[in-house]
């Protein structure tokens, strides 16, 4: 039998940590004919994040190509147009913290860099895909960058939310389509 390829320009994907959105992104991006890109944000700051890194890698399998874009992200999709079948980024909570980081929690720069990035989205010819973890279901944070980065994040996802075709919750492995089919 033929696997049906979705149908989304852009597909965002939210949940909680182990929730199975990245696996759910693999899903989604396998119908589209290679080749396939993988453009990652996080880094191998440490030995516990490199094996991270690894299993995700051993997860996708051949067949894909890898960038790493921990900060200029949407420059990398922008230069990735009309080059790959689909495109998947894991994930955008790890990019909005290195912008975070690098930028010095300066609020405007990184709302500007997510304005960018929806940008990009919105003029997207390759199907893409991206993943973040769903942040603002807690407890409301003790200190002020976490407040501040919970905020941020929750902005980012409504931006793209309406960029998106497709928005996907996970909750325990199993996906809630929010918007589209």
């Amino acid at each position: 039998m033929e696997e049906v390829r979705p149908d989304f320009r852009v597909a965002l994907v939210l949940g909680g940590a182990r929730s199975g959105k990245s696996r759910y992104g693999l899903s989604l991006a396998a119908p589209f004919p290679p080749p396939h890109l993988f453009v990652a944000t996080g880094e191998a700051g440490d030995l516990e994040m490199a094996a991270r890194i690894a299993r995700h890698q051993e997860e996708r399998g051949p067949g894909w190509d890898t960038v790493e874009a921990p900060l200029a992200l949407g420059m990398a999709l922008a230069a990735a147009q009309g080059r790959y079948g689909v495109i998947l980024v894991d994930c955008l909570t790890l990019w909005l913290a290195n912008l975070m980081l690098t930028r010095s929690h300066a609020a405007a720069d990184i709302q500007e860099a997510g304005e960018h990035l929806a940008e990009v989205l919105e003029q997207t010819a390759t199907p893409t895909i991206l993943i973040s973890n769903e942040v603002g279901l807690g407890i409301v944070p003790e200190n002020p960058l976490a407040r501040e980065f919970r905020d941020l994040l929750g902005w980012l996802h409504q931006r793209l939310a309406r960029t998106a075709d497709l928005v996907v919750l996970m909750v325990a492995g199993l996906p809630l389509k929010i918007k589209g089919t």
